[in-house]
C-alpha cells in the first residue's frame, strides 16, 4: 500500500489497556466532568501483546473493511490545514463522503462528525489526545441509534430496513506518525463476550461504547509510519450477518520502536454513516 522504505520491526510487543470487569458498568466523559467525578471509571490493565506490522505480515488472505474490520487506503486529501472546522466540512467532508463510497460500494454516505487528536501536553481547544484503551465506538444498540439521531424519523425507519453501517476514516495530520499509532483488532478474532457496553457522556447526551475484556486470541495489527496520503478505514458498526466483519477493537498504543524523540501524533478520525 505504502512506498515507504523506513525499516521497521515485523512485530512489536506492548501493553494495551483492557477494562478489567467488576461488574460496575464503565463511564467515560467527552468533557471535564464535574469536581470529583474522574474521566474515567473502571479498572484497565496493560496486557502484553504482540501486534503485527500489516505491511509487512498482513493477516491470511490479505486485509479486507468486511472481513478484518479495517483496511488501508491511499489518498492525499486537497486540505492541508486542518486547523479550519469550516474548511474541514467543505473541503474534507464531501471528498471523504466519495472516498467511502468508492471504497465500500455504499449507495449514500452520511458523516454526522469528526475528532483532532494531538498527543502533545498544549492542544488547541477542541482538540483531544489520542485514546489510549481498547475500545470501539459504537455499540449494537447504539449504532442503529446513531440513524435516527442524524436522519429525520420517516428516513431513517426506511433506511434500517436495509444494511447499516459506521465506518470511521482516520488520517495523520501534518507529518507521518512517528509515535501513538493506531493498534487495530481483527474482527474474526473477537468474541460477543469480549464486550462490554459503556456510556460515554457528553453535556447534551449519553452515548454507548464497548469496552474491551482481554482475549488472549486477539490478533493485533498496525501500520508504521503512516503518512497524511494514507487513511484507515475502521468498521465500528454492521447490521449485516455474522459472515461480515461488524465491528473492530482499536487503541493508540506506546510504540516500543519509536524514537525517543518522536513528534507527538496528530491526526482527525471522521465518523459516518454508510447505506447499501
Amino acid at each position: 500500500m505504502s512506498d515507504i522504505v523506513i525499516e521497521t520491526p515485523v512485530v512489536v510487543e506492548a501493553g494495551l489497556n483492557y477494562l478489567v470487569p467488576n461488574g460496575e458498568r464503565p463511564v467515560t466523559y467527552a468533557y471535564e466532568p464535574p469536581a470529583g467525578v474522574p474521566l474515567r471509571n473502571g479498572v484497565y490493565r496493560a496486557q502484553r501483546v504482540r501486534i503485527a506490522n500489516a505491511r509487512i505480515t498482513p493477516p491470511p488472505g490479505g486485509l479486507a473493511l468486511d472481513r478484518n474490520g479495517f483496511e488501508l487506503r491511499r489518498h492525499a486529501s486537497a486540505l492541508t490545514d486542518f486547523s479550519d472546522p469550516a474548511a474541514i466540512e467543505r473541503v474534507y467532508y464531501p471528498e471523504s463522503e466519495a472516498l467511502l463510497k468508492r471504497c465500500t460500494g455504499a449507495k449514500r454516505v452520511v458523516i454526522f462528525d469528526h475528532t483532532l487528536r494531538d498527543g502533545r501536553a498544549t492542544r488547541a481547544d477542541g482538540v483531544r489526545e489520542p485514546v489510549k484503551y481498547v475500545h470501539n465506538d459504537q455499540t449494537f444498540v447504539s449504532g442503529p441509534r446513531r440513524v435516527r439521531d442524524h436522519l429525520s424519523p420517516q428516513e431513517a425507519q426506511a433506511l434500517l430496513k436495509g444494511r447499516v453501517a459506521i465506518v470511521n476514516l482516520w488520517r495523520p495530520v501534518g507529518e507521518t506518525v512517528e509515535s501513538s499509532p493506531l493498534a487495530l483488532c481483527d474482527s474474526r478474532s473477537i468474541a460477543l463476550t469480549d464486550l462490554v457496553p459503556s456510556d460515554l457522556v457528553y453535556r447534551d447526551k449519553i452515548g454507548e461504547t464497548y469496552a474491551f475484556v482481554f482475549n488472549p486470541a486477539h490478533r493485533w495489527y498496525y501500520f508504521p509510519h503512516m503518512t497524511p496520503d494514507e487513511v484507515l478505514l475502521l468498521k465500528i458498526y454492521d447490521s449485516a450477518g455474522d459472515s461480515i466483519a461488524r465491528l473492530t477493537a482499536h487503541t493508540a498504543f506506546d510504540d516500543p520502536s519509536s524514537p525517543p524523540d518522536a513528534p507527538a501524533r496528530r491526526s482527525i478520525e471522521l465518523r459516518s454513516l454508510v447505506f447499501f
